[in-house]
């Protein structure tokens, strides 16, 4: 008993002394400590604010989703919610509560993103909505950056698709109700093209669509029926480009093959006859051993280059428009000269291309010296424009009896007849060379000539016209000529 005792009494004398051990943190292990103490962990706090995407251009009325991305202190990152405000620095856009921004206004701004006293920022650039644009013969089709197709002009063959024959002074929305594919998601637009009284369009799942005057097939439906509303040609989705002629069109197909159809009097059809054709006809031999890159129709003639980049023609040729050197039609395709190509155009009755080193040409009909050449005679094979500055074209379209260009440096030029307004220049008189329209560089290669009013993109994505309106081509809500170049308003 009393050797027990004596053994307990040791133990209990020893618990003093842990204790004061404990309390000075002896003994090897030792609780956690509280955040910013001394020996413990540091809750990582917010440094800085990455918003992505950097420097975002977008077009006016589209929407984009922005992220705010947090750095801390232990260089860790992550994406950030709570707490976060979105804001815009102006009035170009406008930015909800979770960081989808939307397109108000053509400028720049800047999207802010603000946790506490931490801030980030990007710069957003907001363009037109405006991406290509077709002009006919007395109507105008135009694509926006949505997918979406809008023209204006004259509706009597029921070319701007928009289920009426009524013309419009503004622009209307090409009716978008028929089902691709069978599935009832509408597939955007990628590419159109506009006639002298018919539209032909791709959309991105590759189908062909045609609406307008059919009276020689050229909408490609198999029938001779006008259409007010997009019509679906064929049900095959390998269609990569189109093209469309006054009465005739020419697409070509993913694995290279041109076909054409409507019209053939002159042999625009390129396929030997000059039977009309109301369905899509593929070119026989020897052009099924070639691949198509591209190609341009005019009144009675058409052109096209092929993947070795040489220039075709073949058409009506009684101003020289196909350029072989006669005045004879061509009923199959012909190579016109020797060089590479990178760009042409049919107009009514001449044509222009581009050689690949930038060079202009033209020929064929040149009554109101839309050849360019400072002349007034007709030539029947491609001669060199603006020999002082050859090789700094990069776009071209040819009109009724009129060229427009853009070159390397994003000036527009126009030459030929002048009588609707259609050179742009505000003085009405024709000019037999290229001339300078205006004073701003930053044309694209977006341009279309139409019959006697033409139409381009700048690269902010505004839309500008100019020449005739008599049948609201122009799209500015009335029919008053456009002898200077006029903006286009977003419909």
């Amino acid at each position: 008993m009393k050797n027990a005792y004596a053994f307990n009494l040791r133990h209990l004398l020893l618990i003093p002394l842990l204790a004061v051990l404990a309390a000075c943190g002896g003994g090897g292990g030792g609780g956690s400590s509280s955040s910013g103490s001394s020996g413990g962990t540091t809750t990582p706090t917010l440094v800085s604010i990455a918003v992505t995407p950097a420097n975002s251009t977008m077009a006016i009325g589209t929407s984009q989703q922005f992220v705010a991305t947090g750095t801390f202190t232990d260089s860790s990152t992550s994406a950030l919610t709570t707490g976060l405000t979105w804001a815009a620095k102006g009035s170009n856009i406008t930015v909800g509560t979770t960081g989808i921004v939307t397109g108000k206004v053509v400028g720049t701004d800047t999207v802010t993103a603000t946790v506490g006293t931490v801030t980030g920022s990007t710069g957003v650039t907001i363009n037109a909505p405006w991406r290509a644009v077709a002009a006919g013969g007395a109507h105008t089709v135009a694509r926006k950056a949505d997918g979406t197709l809008v023209s204006w002009g004259s509706n009597l063959q029921g070319q701007l698709g928009d289920g009426t024959n009524i013309s419009r002074l503004s622009p209307v929305q090409v009716q978008v109700t028929a089902p691709t594919s069978g599935s009832a998601t509408i597939s955007p637009w990628t590419m159109v093209a506009a006639g002298e009284e018919h539209t032909v369009a791709l959309r991105a799942d590759g189908s062909l669509w045609a609406w307008g005057y059919n009276f020689y097939g050229q909408l490609g439906d198999g029938t001779n029926i006008n259409r007010n509303v997009p019509t679906r040609i064929g049900t095959g989705t390998g269609w990569v480009f189109v093209a469309a002629g006054k009465w005739h069109t020419i697409a070509i197909d993913k694995a290279g093959l041109l076909w054409a159809w409507g019209a053939n009097f002159n042999g625009q059809l390129g396929d030997t006859t000059t039977a009309a054709k109301s369905v899509p006809t593929k070119l026989g031999t020897p052009a099924t051993a070639f691949i198509w890159l591209s190609a341009s129709a005019g009144a009675t003639h058409t052109l096209a280059i092929r993947n070795d980049h040489t220039l075709w023609a073949w058409g009506g040729n009684a101003s020289g428009q196909v350029g072989n050197g006669s005045l004879t039609d061509v009923h199959v395709p012909t190579q016109v000269g020797t060089s590479t190509w990178v760009g042409m155009a049919a107009g009514t009755l001449h044509s222009a291309a581009i050689r690949a080193d930038g060079a202009l040409f033209s020929w064929g009909s040149n009554s109101n010296g839309q050849v360019g050449n400072g002349l007034t005679t007709n030539a029947t094979a491609p001669v060199q424009i603006s020999k002082t500055n050859p090789s700094n074209w990069t776009a071209i379209s040819a009109g009724a009896a009129y060229t427009v260009g853009v070159r390397t440096d994003g000036t527009l030029w126009a030459w030929g007849s002048n009588s609707d307004g259609q050179l742009g220049d505000g003085f009405g008189l024709d000019t037999s060379v290229p001339n300078q329209i205006g004073t701003v560089t930053n044309w694209s290669s977006a341009l279309s000539a139409g019959l006697y009013h033409a139409f381009g993109i700048r690269a902010d994505g505004t839309l500008w016209g100019w020449g005739r309106n008599v049948e609201g081509q122009q799209g500015n809500g009335d029919a008053t000529g456009a002898p200077v170049l006029t903006p286009t308003n977003q419909p």
